[in-house]
């Protein structure tokens, strides 16, 4: 059974990167459009990938730009040149395809997205791209059944190498449906991400056990917190 994955859709340094330190996403997703939120561009891209690699970042997104295959292929690179955690994201068209096709055949993980039908997902896994990118709010805006249609591009692709991760994610509610659906990839706003941690039947339970244990002292002595570079625990070699 494949690990759930979470990953911030968001170019928001404060608000990504601790989540990454805290090992609670694998990695991080972007776009043209994400890049602008926050008043970045393609010269901002170094940096990023620098910082949440150093953040403990699994998976970096970064996507092509550019109108033509070779536009698509040039910009790709550049960005496959930053580091072994990059995924290329191209844009699910004909010359998207086409630059990814290329990429895939000289060993680079690419996703496809913006994948908006059962055909472009099956033809992104004929091509090797490793994942595709539907965008539920999206389908949902365009009155379209967007939970049963993802799960229908999941069955698809079972077996092939090739995942959906779902983008436009817009509550936490969607990601456990989906969840609930096979699915086992999500990228969202770090807030959203941040809803699945709580519920206010935890929070209540919460005070109750931390007022049971206020006059608890620490038996045995404590020992320090355990960080990303410190040995494993016996148990868990």
């Amino acid at each position: 059974m494949t690990t759930i994955r979470l990953y911030a859709d968001s170019a928001e340094r404060s608000a990504v990167t601790p989540l990454l330190t805290d090992g609670l996403i694998t990695g991080v997703t972007t776009n043209p459009t994400i890049l602008a939120r926050s008043k970045l561009d393609s010269s901002a891209i170094p940096a990023l990938y620098d910082e949440w690699l150093a953040a403990g970042a699994h998976e970096i997104f970064f996507q092509a730009w550019g109108t033509t295959a070779d536009d698509l292929e040039r910009t790709g690179r550049t960005i496959l040149s930053l580091g072994e955690r990059i995924v290329v994201k191209v844009p699910a068209s004909t010359e998207g395809l086409r630059a990814a096709a290329r990429l895939t055949r000289d060993g680079a993980i690419v996703l496809l997205t913006a994948v908006y039908s059962p055909g472009q997902a099956v033809a992104a896994a004929a091509i090797g791209a490793r994942y595709v990118a539907p965008y539920l709010g999206r389908l949902q805006d365009a009155g379209r059944p967007g939970l049963d249609e993802i799960e229908g591009m999941h069955r698809l692709l079972e077996g092939t190498g090739c995942d959906v991760l779902v983008a436009s994610l817009r509550t936490s509610d969607a990601i456990s449906d989906l969840a609930g659906r096979g699915i086992r990839h999500f990228t969202a706003d770090p807030q959203v991400v941040k809803a699945l941690f709580t519920d206010p039947a935890s929070d209540r339970a919460i005070v109750n056990f931390e007022a049971a244990t206020a006059d608890w002292e620490v038996w045995p002595p404590r020992v320090p917190l355990r960080g990303r570079d410190s040995a494993p625990f016996p148990n868990q070699r």
